[in-house]
């Protein structure tokens, strides 16, 4: 016997368990907790050279224990998770699973992993700006395809506005932990200060990364991730990572600014 009067009661209890479900074959099919891992590992070296730079190399095994705690990959997984939730939801979020759950969806997921933890050396970014430095200014079509993807999610500028933003929290962090005496709007002024400096080097950065990472794929392969991105999905996809990594970024940064000021406190006491 249908029980016509139940079912609805049921779906809508069910329904938050099959959206989170749905959410999580997602941050799957981006393999979000592998990206996680890579930027702990870029993390644990920028850590490292503040140590240097910053704590003169003294910061010891209580600065490696907040290091650890601060680049928390779950915490980092959960932030974008919300901000994916919020943007893709029903026929956009099964459109997005489609893309990138098989063929040249999941090929490009796994060229990106693959390029971001290259350019980790030193030696591979500085290949890949070059190549961009290159073709910069040229006919190349590998280059017009680059440049269609970046514009389709205004990478650039969301890129700026993120390490914009990740300073400004790291300075907020100094001074509230007594490192620095500096006013808010003094904060803000050099952070502005430094956009044309930052806007340069996140161009050669994302088109050398972008060429690494791509190169593999054929011309008609990147032209059909072109058009994913280009539709509502696509949109609101970079959308949410964007604002879910940019979140994440800026309370990593704070917390990396206040951890340096208390360290750098104690040691003057």
């Amino acid at each position: 016997m249908r029980l016509f009067f139940a079912a609805p009661l049921v779906w809508l209890m069910a329904a938050p368990v099959w959206a989170d479900a749905r959410a999580q074959v997602l941050m799957d099919v981006l393999r979000l907790d592998e990206v996680a891992v890579i930027l702990q590992a870029e993390g644990m070296e920028y850590a490292e050279n503040l140590n240097q730079e910053m704590l003169r190399g003294q910061g010891g095994p209580g600065w490696q224990l907040q290091v650890d705690a601060i680049y928390n990959t779950q915490r980092m997984t959960e932030t974008l998770r919300g901000y994916l939730e919020a943007e893709l939801q029903d026929d956009m979020r099964e459109d997005a699973i489609s893309f990138f759950a098989s063929g040249t969806g999941a090929q490009i997921i796994t060229l990106e992993n693959a390029a971001r933890a290259a350019i980790g050396s030193q030696d591979i970014e500085d290949a890949a700006r070059t190549k961009f430095a290159e073709l910069e200014g040229t006919g190349d079509p590998r280059l017009a395809q680059i440049t269609a993807l970046i514009d389709s999610g205004d990478m650039i500028n969301r890129n700026v506005t993120a390490a914009m933003n990740s300073n400004y929290q790291f300075m907020r962090g100094l001074a509230d932990g007594g490192a620095v005496d500096m006013t808010d709007a003094e904060m803000l002024a050099e952070v502005t200060e430094q956009q044309d400096a930052i806007t340069d080097d996140t161009t050669g950065w994302l088109y050398g990364f972008l060429l690494l990472a791509y190169s593999p794929l054929d011309d008609a392969e990147l032209d059909q991730y072109i058009a994913f991105a280009e539709t509502k999905p696509g949109i609101a996809l970079n959308r949410a990572l964007f604002d879910g990594y940019g979140a994440a970024y800026a309370e990593i940064s704070y917390a990396l600014g206040r951890a340096i000021a208390l360290n750098m406190v104690a040691e003057e006491l």
